[in-house]
């Protein structure tokens, strides 16, 4: 259905009465993410790995959001489906799923571990296979919904100690366009973000090595590491009506890293 240009409105990015699963949503990036959905008006359901939560409740509810948090090892498929069942049960309906939980083991590829390789491609591959898929299955009965995947600057480049992480983003691409092809048809967008270097935990070790922090640093035409306040309104926007006709797309939120 063709739509006229004076119906567009700023309400487009509004998100009040959705529901959103969002994992690794309590720190770092994905409480970014968490916080802005719920300051667009989103009811949020957070996933974690630990308990450690109460500070991104006070955010979301700071925010005007309700929250409810799951603890769940993402690695066990036992546990995804549950995710989505235990979200239905208090929600009643899932509007957008974040995939934001991920790890990362550093080391020379020559000596990387077996089981490093395992653990990384568990969370950062296959549970946002799986995780996808049964959120789908809801998503295709209520004829509407958003997914959003994170991938990384390692999803277009090789990078270095990092080879199942690498492997894993260039693979959360691949699944991105492979669902959002398929998906289409249910009014499903599926849609990835791409971050450049951003303050987390996880960059923590590589900012404390002054040497590579200043080779990162210059590369990056904004002169600055993101925060996960640089990625909020990409999320909003992806998870919001505004980007109905955006599918399949890997947005790449890097302070021009790529253009570089």
């Amino acid at each position: 259905m063709t739509k006229d240009v004076s119906s567009f409105s700023m309400d487009f990015f509004r998100l009040n009465g959705k529901v959103a699963i969002v994992t690794g949503g309590n720190k770092g990036l994905g409480q970014g993410c968490a916080v802005g959905l719920a300051k667009a008006g989103a009811d949020l359901f957070i996933v974690t790995h630990g308990k450690e939560w109460d500070e991104t409740r006070t955010l979301v509810e700071e925010a005007g959001g309700n929250v409810h948090f799951h603890q769940a090892d993402l690695s066990d498929r036992t546990a995804i489906k549950q995710v989505v069942s235990e979200c239905l049960k208090i929600y009643k309906k899932i509007d957008i799923l974040i995939n934001n939980a991920g790890t990362i083991r550093r080391a020379p590829i020559l000596q990387y571990k077996e089981e490093d390789w395992d653990e990384v491609m568990a969370i950062n591959q296959d549970a946002v296979y799986f995780l996808s898929q049964e959120a789908a299955k809801v998503m295709a009965e209520q004829r509407s919904g958003k997914i959003i995947n994170i991938a990384s600057m390692l999803s277009f480049q090789g990078g270095k100690f990092v080879p199942s992480y690498t492997a894993s983003k260039h693979a959360v691409t691949g699944l991105t366009k492979s669902f959002a092809n398929e998906l289409a048809e249910h009014n499903i967008q599926v849609n990835a973000i791409a971050p450049g270097y951003v303050e987390t935990a996880n960059t923590a070790p590589i900012r404390a090595d002054e040497q590579r922090n200043k080779e990162i640093l210059s590369r990056i035409p904004a002169g600055r590491w993101a925060t996960p306040v640089d990625l909020m309104g990409t999320a909003v926007f992806l998870a919001s009506q505004a980007s109905d006709y955006m599918n399949g797309h890997i947005l790449a939120v890097d302070g021009g890293w790529l253009a570089r």
